[in-house]
């Protein structure tokens, strides 16, 4: 069975069945229960081929640069912080640092339920899984990258928001570079939870699904 899903037809067809079907398909309107048990099966085989057919560790990975992961992020996040802040004070004033101010107890259960629960399996999937299985199908770094990024926006189709597949994108590319780089998850998760509290934190929140 290894040597079956290891062949390049199984995995493009794989591909495509769990990065572009599966989240196209939760647009259109069917069971919501359908939905979830889809995901997780998805999941369930994905940590499947992680463990019995990689081999993969949970690792620290403690030989990491992390000076310059840190520096690397916090210029990144100073960034974001400028034009995210800037946007909605003039596109949702009202939303602006709301839910810090007025809701501090939820905001601070929501950064750490956030950070554990949806973005460190969202980086075993489109990041240590994605990797894994199909880097060796692209000959170009640059279109592995775009792709990896791409199929990373499509994730958030669900949220009928241009602007969120617009951030998602961008989000996709800061962490392909930097799973790219570092082959590390633990280190992609911290920088993917660093921005995506962040966003919850200015007033970004509802529209990427965040209660508020």
């Amino acid at each position: 069975m290894f040597k079956l899903i290891e062949t390049t037809s199984f995995k493009i067809v794989e591909l495509i069945t769990l990065f572009i079907v599966l989240p196209v398909s939760f647009i259109f309107e069917y069971s919501g229960w359908t939905k979830v048990i889809l995901s997780l099966l998805a999941f369930v085989y994905i940590v499947f081929v992680l463990l019995k057919v990689y081999n993969n560790k949970f690792k620290l990975a403690p030989n990491l640069n992390w000076k310059l992961f840190w520096k690397e992020t916090f210029v990144k996040l100073a960034v974001i912080i400028v034009i995210t802040t800037i946007y909605v004070f003039f596109v949702d004033r009202d939303n602006l640092f709301g839910v810090l101010f007025n809701k501090p107890l939820l905001w601070l259960i929501i950064l750490f339920v956030y950070s554990i629960t949806s973005v460190y399996p969202q980086e075993l999937i489109y990041r240590t899984f994605f990797f894994q299985r199909y880097e060796a199908l692209f000959k170009s770094k640059t279109t592995f990258i775009a792709v990896n990024a791409v199929i990373f926006s499509l994730a958030h189709l669900l949220f009928w928001n241009v602007l969120v597949l617009f951030l998602t994108l961008v989000g996709g590319v800061f962490f392909a570079l930097s799973y790219y780089k570092t082959r590390s998850t633990l280190l992609v998760s911290i920088e993917h939870a660093i921005y995506g509290c962040w966003l919850f934190t200015v007033g970004m929140g509802n529209m990427l699904g965040f209660p508020s």
